[in-house]
Protein backbone atom coordinates (compact mmCIF):
# COMPACT_ATOMS: atom_id res chain seq x y z
CA UNK A 1 0.00 0.00 0.00
CA UNK A 2 1.15 3.06 -1.26
CA UNK A 3 1.45 6.17 1.32
CA UNK A 4 0.19 9.45 0.57
CA UNK A 5 2.46 12.35 1.48
CA UNK A 6 0.91 14.75 4.36
CA UNK A 7 1.21 18.40 4.72
CA UNK A 8 2.34 19.47 8.79
CA UNK A 9 -0.71 19.57 11.02
CA UNK A 10 -0.80 23.06 12.46
CA UNK A 11 -2.25 22.35 15.83
CA UNK A 12 0.12 19.50 16.48
CA UNK A 13 3.79 19.46 17.07
CA UNK A 14 6.29 19.33 13.98
CA UNK A 15 9.83 18.87 13.75
CA UNK A 16 11.60 21.60 11.60
CA UNK A 17 14.86 22.67 9.87
CA UNK A 18 15.15 26.34 9.56
CA UNK A 19 18.46 27.64 7.26
CA UNK A 20 19.59 30.88 7.85
CA UNK A 21 22.46 32.76 6.35
CA UNK A 22 25.49 33.86 8.95
CA UNK A 23 26.84 32.07 11.96
CA UNK A 24 25.15 31.85 15.48
CA UNK A 25 27.05 29.88 18.33
CA UNK A 26 25.58 27.30 20.63
CA UNK A 27 24.87 30.53 23.19
CA UNK A 28 21.49 31.09 21.00
CA UNK A 29 20.06 27.73 21.74
CA UNK A 30 17.94 29.15 24.36
CA UNK A 31 16.87 31.77 22.49
CA UNK A 32 15.52 29.56 20.22
CA UNK A 33 13.60 27.20 22.48
CA UNK A 34 15.74 24.74 22.61
CA UNK A 35 16.65 24.39 18.76
CA UNK A 36 20.01 22.86 17.90
CA UNK A 37 22.06 24.53 16.08
CA UNK A 38 24.50 23.38 13.12
CA UNK A 39 26.72 24.58 10.66
CA UNK A 40 28.00 24.22 7.09
CA UNK A 41 29.23 26.44 4.45
CA UNK A 42 27.29 28.09 2.09
CA UNK A 43 28.77 28.80 -1.31
CA UNK A 44 30.70 31.08 -1.89
CA UNK A 45 32.49 32.33 1.11
CA UNK A 46 29.79 32.71 3.75
CA UNK A 47 28.05 30.24 6.56
CA UNK A 48 24.18 29.04 6.49
CA UNK A 49 22.87 27.93 10.25
CA UNK A 50 20.60 25.52 10.83
CA UNK A 51 17.92 25.23 13.49
CA UNK A 52 16.49 21.71 14.16
CA UNK A 53 13.92 21.19 16.56
CA UNK A 54 10.42 20.93 17.92
CA UNK A 55 7.71 23.29 17.81
CA UNK A 56 3.72 22.88 19.32
CA UNK A 57 2.22 24.50 16.88
CA UNK A 58 1.85 26.63 13.86
CA UNK A 59 2.11 30.15 16.52
CA UNK A 60 5.37 28.41 17.93
CA UNK A 61 6.80 28.29 14.53
CA UNK A 62 6.21 31.96 13.55
CA UNK A 63 7.68 32.94 16.94
CA UNK A 64 10.61 31.19 16.15
CA UNK A 65 10.44 32.95 12.30
CA UNK A 66 10.23 36.41 14.81
CA UNK A 67 12.74 35.97 16.41
CA UNK A 68 14.68 35.17 13.55
CA UNK A 69 13.50 38.33 11.79
CA UNK A 70 14.34 40.48 15.17
CA UNK A 71 17.92 39.49 14.39
CA UNK A 72 17.68 40.86 11.11
CA UNK A 73 19.28 36.89 9.82
CA UNK A 74 18.38 36.01 6.46
CA UNK A 75 16.35 33.20 6.43
CA UNK A 76 16.93 30.86 3.69
CA UNK A 77 14.71 27.55 3.91
CA UNK A 78 11.91 26.31 6.74
CA UNK A 79 11.45 22.81 6.37
CA UNK A 80 9.01 20.67 8.00
CA UNK A 81 10.70 16.50 8.75
CA UNK A 82 7.74 15.24 9.95
CA UNK A 83 5.07 15.99 6.84
CA UNK A 84 5.86 12.80 5.15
Amino acid sequence: MKRTPSAPTPDEPNRYQIKVEGRLDQRWNDYFDGFSLATEPAPPHGTFTILTGTVTDQAALHGILNRIRDLGLQLYSVKCLDAS
